[in-house]
């Protein structure tokens, strides 16, 4: 994972607040409850962020109005899902990738709580332009 971080996309910062998220909570509890606590991380660490972000789409050209919410934008730069499942699967990654898409930004981190370490658990959703 570290060899693809670059160093002016913000992912080693938001790696590291979710790092210390998991290693103070553990594993084990509902994506709410580490999205909060992410919130604070990142706040702490003076990382600008905002959370549910409106997703809106347009198809041939009208609109379609807000289609999903992105549980942060970071830095104005990276789209970060969270989520605490299982494993992820296809859809998440689709839904993810969809989300970074529409935002109009070129990077998302899909970050899975329920993996331990959890940066086995987050997954880079590029797009491209």
């Amino acid at each position: 994972m570290s060899d693809d971080i670059q160093n002016n996309d913000f992912s080693h910062e938001i790696i590291g607040a979710a790092v210390e998220v998991q290693r103070v909570l553990g594993i084990g509890l509902a994506e709410e409850v580490y999205a909060a606590a992410l919130e604070i991380e990142l706040a702490e660490r003076e990382i600008g962020f905002v959370r549910n972000v409106p997703v809106s789409a347009s198809y041939k050209g009208r609109s379609l109005g807000e289609v999903g919410r992105a549980d942060f934008v970071i830095e104005q730069s990276v789209v970060v899902d969270v989520k605490a499942v299982d494993a992820l699967t296809d859809l998440h990654r689709a839904r993810a990738q969809a989300a970074v898409r529409l935002s109009g930004l070129k990077l998302g981190l899909l970050i899975n709580f329920n993996v331990f370490p959890v940066v086995k658990g987050v997954h880079r959703i590029g797009v491209k332009p």
